[in-house]
């Protein structure tokens, strides 16, 4: 019984020979045996189909997950314009895929919809190895839809507290159209993802490290994503009071940028951070726009972010991923990393500092992929026993990591 991965990257410029080198070194890398999975992340630069076929053409056919990104992840560091890929060689555990489609129409449905399909293969006996799902994996776009509502639509299928975990597809930065993977298909609005059975020990790390400024402000008017009043006073006025800005100044400069470093906080019971949540655009009213929704009668704050602190975020994220395997005395066999875009743009030239920051906790010989997100999905607190303490969520500016042993 075995677990092995390996990881290839490439930077050709033809999609299709950059998806079969990056196959072919991930496969080598892991043994050489036929992959039961791979997974794969890519810039939105390339014809996403041409990197699908040379994956597909080097992994044998086996099931393969993936996204484009705004920024791959390996034990090189972070890349851009390059394609990702990890390849699972296991005798001990199952993965089987899903997915969700039309995320436009109803993003909760179609959470719902990859949790149905994931669900009905478990119970039809996919693998011989299977027997509960154990976790899930999903790559969402939330271009198109709110990622909480995805997140909802899973869990109402797979259970309130089953431990999902995961990141957004990304664009490059660009904000417009993200795309998403499953065996020969690219999609676009869609989720895909993989639910996990088998024998195996899982770890999993979240942090942000995000500090609150200023004073709670309770939001007192809002509809889904869209906050318009804090302290029945114009939602944009957290950031006039603390900027001395008017809404109009900070419509040239895009919110979003300024939310790198001050994004705002969410007051959420059982977590000891805030959960945050981007603002992404401000209206002519001074309503604000956020990645994710913030209910009314909640309470937020004004962040604010700084390397060390994110920093020291990430390997407290990798020390609590780490318990389960030093309680056992094991090591783990692959890294999966979730990694906001905020982040990478915080550290700016500095981006491998937090990725080598993690890895000397794991293990620089532990084969890692990952990508920057633009959202990402973990339980929270990293809990990953499924009992009452286990809510999955979506989150912003955040780092999540996954990490999988025999």
């Amino acid at each position: 019984m075995a677990i092995s991965a390996g990881v290839g990257i490439s930077s050709e410029r033809d999609g299709y020979e950059a998806g079969k080198e990056a196959c072919r070194l991930a496969r080598e890398r892991a043994g050489g045996g036929v992959p039961e999975l791979t997974i794969a992340f890519a810039s939105v630069s390339f014809d996403q189909n041409a990197v699908v076929r040379g994956i597909r053409e080097v992994s044998g056919g086996t099931p393969l997950i993936g996204c484009t990104d705004a920024g791959e992840i390996t034990n090189e560091g972070p890349t851009h314009d390059s394609v990702a890929v990890m390849a699972i060689v296991t005798d001990q555990m199952v993965f089987t895929p899903g997915v969700g489609r039309d995320i436009a129409v109803g993003a909760r449905a179609a959470g719902a919809a990859f949790a149905r399909e994931v669900k009905e293969k478990v119970a039809k006996g996919a693998g011989s190895v299977t027997g509960a799902l154990s976790t899930a994996v999903i790559l969402p776009d939330v271009l198109t839809g709110n990622g909480a509502d995805i997140v909802r639509g899973v869990l109402d299928v797979l259970g309130e507290h089953f431990p999902l975990i995961g990141g957004a597809a990304g664009d490059d930065f660009l904000f417009q159209k993200t795309y998403q993977y499953q065996d020969d298909e690219v999609l676009i609005g869609s989720v895909v993802g993989v639910g996990l059975s088998g024998k195996f020990t899982l770890g999993v790390g979240v942090r942000h490290g995000w500090i609150p400024i200023g004073v709670p402000m309770k939001v007192t008017k809002s509809v889904g994503s869209i906050v318009y009043e804090l302290d029945h006073r114009p939602a944009i006025s957290i950031y006039e009071d603390y900027f001395g800005e008017k809404a109009v100044d900070l419509k040239k400069e895009p919110l979003a940028r300024m939310a790198i470093t001050y994004p705002l906080g969410l007051k959420v019971p059982d977590i000891d951070e805030y959960l945050i949540r981007d603002p992404i655009t401000v209206d002519e009213q001074g309503a604000i726009t956020c990645a994710a929704e913030i209910p009314e009668g909640s309470e937020v704050r004004l962040m604010i972010g700084s390397k060390e602190n994110a920093i020291e975020a990430a390997e407290e994220a990798a020390k609590k991923m780490m318990q389960e395997f030093v309680a056992s005395g094991k090591a783990p066999k692959l890294l999966l990393m979730f990694n906001c875009i905020a982040r990478e743009k915080l550290f700016a030239q500095h981006a491998k500092d937090e990725i080598d920051a993690v890895m000397r906790i794991v293990g620089g010989d532990v084969p890692l992929l990952g990508f920057y997100t633009y959202g990402e999905q973990a339980p929270i607190n990293g809990e990953t026993h499924i009992t009452e303490k286990i809510h999955s969520r979506f989150y912003n500016e955040t780092i999540v990591m996954m990490a999988i042993g025999e």
